[in-house]
């Protein structure tokens, strides 16, 4: 909705133009009519012409608007996908693979510009066309109406059963893009640890392994896709087909005219135009569908909590700040832990184990020992599997201002995720954490 000026503008664009098109058959049909008969034209051919003009100068500049517009909402989508992901909470970056974010932020949002060029806003335009074309040809001859309505309804029927496959399919393909892109930029920075592990022909498989499952949902799309696009064509042909041969036999039985015939078939073109550009515009609109619901799927995240109203007001008076230091220096305590619990989230968990997995089958793959290995990054693990996937279970402590304490403790006893609580990377699930009394 930041964009609705430009999109009224545009709609109201394709309006006009869907009206001089629609107009440029009626006026043909009258300069037939006089051609037969062996009246003046008058201004009708200016008329035609005119009415050419119009609608292409129209279309021009909505297609500029349409163009400049989706480049605008890519853009806005970045900004606000970007200033989510840097205020997530610290457990979000745990469970989510850095590649995977990336990919939403670079990939998804370039999906989005189907939506606009090739989506609903110029949908309007060629649905008053297909409209106004349906209305003209009733009134030009209902019976042939009707046969053109089986045709286009067959067809518009296989394309929407079709389209919720498509759909299905670009967002597996989206995952497995972000899947990608987290496993190139896992590979990427740790290639020291791959390289000295003699391990780059096992990364470099299990790498191409994802882009090989992108391609082959990609070429499950195609075949979709590939049923799609002809349907356009054949319901045409077909229409074409009846349109002329029905109608040649009803011209012949004076129940039409030439010129009415003529003009029938021109608003068949129009009638299957809009229909055409729809069916074409399924896979990639489609795409950008999916495409939406990953970055939805991150705006709707929560953000870490922050006292904002805190915060303003440090910024607002400077004195509050210095008086608020100055009462803190008289605090006894700087840091204080009352009966801390934590556990860390399922997601994050789960995350870990999965990392672990992968180190361990590097390890192996370079035919190191791993019953004796200790794998790094993983804080606190014997600690959660100790205490029912508690890290810390009431941990009471205080820290005197300008005192220097030690954590001291086996690895896994929890010394890291004190000090992440401490940096509130983490909320305790249990107890309190004061800062300054606070």
């Amino acid at each position: 909705f930041e964009h609705k000026r430009v999109l009224s503008v545009v709609i109201v664009l394709s309006i006009l133009g869907a009206v001089a098109t629609l107009a440029q058959p009626l006026v043909v049909g009258q300069v037939i009519a006089r051609v037969q008969e062996s009246a003046p034209l008058g201004m009708l051919v200016w008329a035609i012409v005119a009415l050419v003009v119009v609608s292409s100068l129209l279309s021009g500049f909505q297609h500029f608007l349409l163009q400049r517009t989706g480049t605008a909402v890519v853009y806005s989508s970045r900004r606000k996908l970007i200033a989510r992901i840097l205020h997530l909470p610290i457990s979000e970056f745990d469970s989510r693979r850095t590649g995977d974010l990336v990919s939403r932020v670079g990939t998804d949002t370039t999906l989005l510009y189907a939506v606009l060029t090739q989506g609903f806003v110029d949908a309007i335009g060629n649905s008053l066309i297909f409209v106004g074309a349906l209305v003209a040809m009733a009134v030009i001859d209902p019976v042939l109406l009707a046969l053109i309505v089986v045709v286009i309804g067959l067809s518009v029927v296989g394309v929407v059963l079709l389209s919720g496959r498509i759909r299905k399919a670009t967002r597996e393909q989206q995952d497995k893009v972000g899947e990608l892109a987290s496993g190139v930029e896992r590979a990427v920075g740790s290639i020291r640890t791959v390289r000295a592990s003699g391990a780059s022909d096992r990364e470099e498989a299990a790498v191409t392994e994802l882009a090989a499952d992108t391609y082959r949902i990609g070429v499950r799309i195609a075949k979709v896709s590939a049923l799609v696009v002809p349907v356009a064509g054949i319901a045409l042909q077909v229409s074409l087909l009846v349109v002329l041969g029905v109608g040649g036999f009803r011209v012949a039985a004076g129940a039409i005219t030439i010129a009415a015939l003529v003009t029938f078939v021109m608003f068949l073109f129009m009638l299957i135009a809009p229909l055409g550009s729809f069916f074409g515009a399924i896979t990639s609109v489609n795409q950008a569908l999916g495409a939406l619901g990953r970055i939805q799927e991150i705006l709707d995240l929560p953000t870490e909590t922050q006292d904002d109203a805190e915060i303003a007001a440090r910024v607002a008076d400077p004195a509050r700040t210095t008086t608020r230091a100055a009462s803190a220096e008289q605090s006894v305590a700087a840091i204080e832990f009352r009966d801390v619990r934590f556990r860390y989230p399922a997601a994050v968990v789960e995350a870990r184990r999965k990392a672990e997995t992968e180190a361990l089958a590097v390890l192996e793959s370079a035919h190191v020992d791993t019953a004796a290995t200790t794998l790094p990054d993983e804080p606190d693990a014997a600690a959660a599997d100790l205490h029912d996937g508690e890290v810390l279970r009431g941990v009471s402590f205080s820290v005197p201002r300008g005192a220097r304490v030690a954590l001291v403790g086996p690895s896994g006893a929890g010394k890291s995720t004190t000090l992440a609580l401490i940096e509130r990377f983490y909320d305790p699930s249990g107890g309190a954490i004061l800062l300054d009394g606070t």
